[in-house]
């Protein structure tokens, strides 16, 4: 990948060196056309995180709304055990408790839920930050390299 984004970047140097030159400045005059079709070539060849990382935080927001639901569900469903429990204090207490328990329970997934999607996306998001520092460190380098010929004419 990095070899095609450098091939790309090295074309768009010599286009650029082809370009008619501006007159009595340091200038060239580059069509918008070609240099938004490297552009678009060098984004076409960026690592696929970049793109997964707007889906892992959209899978990451529709898991903390699944996880509401879900908890909003069972806290339902225990209120209409319990409303419908009518009878003596041993059958009233027992439902308390098992509601109690179905609602610790309930908190308890939704934590879990929320902690492992937040690592993951954590783990993503260093994943990427590493992809890019490393592509940000080939851009660096190619545009010091460029520097040094430009310097060297």
């Amino acid at each position: 990948m990095s070899k095609d984004v450098f091939k790309l970047l090295e074309e768009l140097e010599e286009h650029i060196q082809s370009c008619r030159r501006v007159p009595m400045t340091d200038k060239v005059l580059v069509g918008e056309e070609a240099l938004l079709d490297y552009i678009d070539r060098i984004r076409a060849l960026l690592p696929e995180e970049l793109r997964q990382a707007k889906l892992m935080v959209k899978d990451r927001e529709h898991l903390m709304e699944d996880a509401r639901v879900d908890v909003e569900r069972i806290l339902a469903e225990t209120n209409q055990r319990i409303d419908g429990m009518i009878g003596d204090s041993e059958v009233v207490k027992r439902a308390e408790a098992a509601a109690e328990e179905i609602v610790a329970q309930s908190r308890r997934v939704a934590y879990e839920i929320k902690n492992n999607a937040t690592r993951y996306a954590d783990d993503i998001m260093s994943n990427l930050e590493a992809n890019l520092e490393q592509n940000l460190a080939m851009i660096r380098s190619g545009r010091e390299e460029l520097g040094q010929l430009k310097r060297d004419r």
